[in-house]
């Protein structure tokens, strides 16, 4: 019998990365996958993933919100807004209420 090499366990981020790679165009995947790397610090690779997504899918209401938050925690302001204003106009054209006023709110919060 042949020894085989452990098996080394995937990360959360190569499981969706594989996910993402086999249908770019899924809003779910691409949005964990954005999450993730914003978790773990990437804000390259987060960025990436979230500009993607809203390219992608102009209607993944959550995309906007997520993204909003994560340009303002990197300072970037005036890119939050205007991810946050056309995530605003999304949720409105959804109907999703609750969504555009939670993004509303951050964007009036946002300094």
């Amino acid at each position: 019998m042949s020894e085989q090499a452990p098996t080394q366990k995937k990360s959360r981020r190569q499981i969706l990365e594989e996910f993402v790679a086999k249908k770019p165009d899924d809003a779910f995947s691409r949005y964990g996958l954005a999450l993730e790397c914003m978790n773990s610090g990437d804000s390259v690779a987060a960025d990436q993933h979230f500009r993607m997504l809203i390219e992608r899918n102009a209607d993944y209401i959550p995309g906007y919100q997520m993204y909003g938050q994560f340009l303002a925690n990197e300072e970037r302001h005036e890119e939050a807004r205007k991810v946050l204003a056309a995530g605003i106009a999304a949720a409105a054209q959804a109907g999703n209420q609750h969504a555009r006023s939670e993004m509303e709110t951050f964007l009036n919060n946002l300094s």
